[in-house]
């Protein structure tokens, strides 16, 4: 391959990097013999269909990931990322995960995460500046 053939893109097509993300996963699940990997997303939508809040993530070889949790700011505080996240949890326990991992960062939500059963397992400080990215886990019963 030359160097030539080595494009930098600022804005990959959706279809291209879920490519990447299907790639990925068919080497894990080869390497490591784990074929379960699905999805998971849990919506509040409002009755155009519009979202107000979500979840997305995935589960794999007994680990839950949420990847973005989103709620729109005048649905904040009134438990939907809380009812959000139980479901998640509810839903990779019924797909057999142990545990549930997440990320986020320290001006974010990590006492929201922590007051929902979830302990640090890891943190990347300086990233974005000053701040810190938590990396937390929840055991699942």
């Amino acid at each position: 391959m030359a160097s030539d053939d080595l494009r930098v893109e600022g804005d990959p097509r959706l279809e291209d990097v879920r490519l990447l993300d299907e790639r990925l996963y068919e080497f894990n699940a080869a390497a490591s013999g784990v074929h379960d990997g699905r999805s998971l997303a849990v919506f509040v939508r409002e009755a155009d269909g519009s979202i107000a809040a979500g979840l997305h993530g995935w589960t794999w070889g007994g680990t839950g990931f949420v990847q973005t949790i989103w709620v729109r700011e005048d649905l904040r505080r009134r438990g939907v990322g809380k009812r959000m996240l139980v479901a998640a949890e509810a839903e990779a326990l019924r797909r057999g995960c142990h545990q549930m991992h997440l990320d986020t960062h320290s001006y974010q939500a990590p006492g929201f995460y922590r007051r929902l059963g979830y302990e640090v397992i890891g943190e990347l400080p300086g990233w974005p500046g000053n701040d810190t990215r938590i990396f937390l886990r929840k055991r699942l019963a």
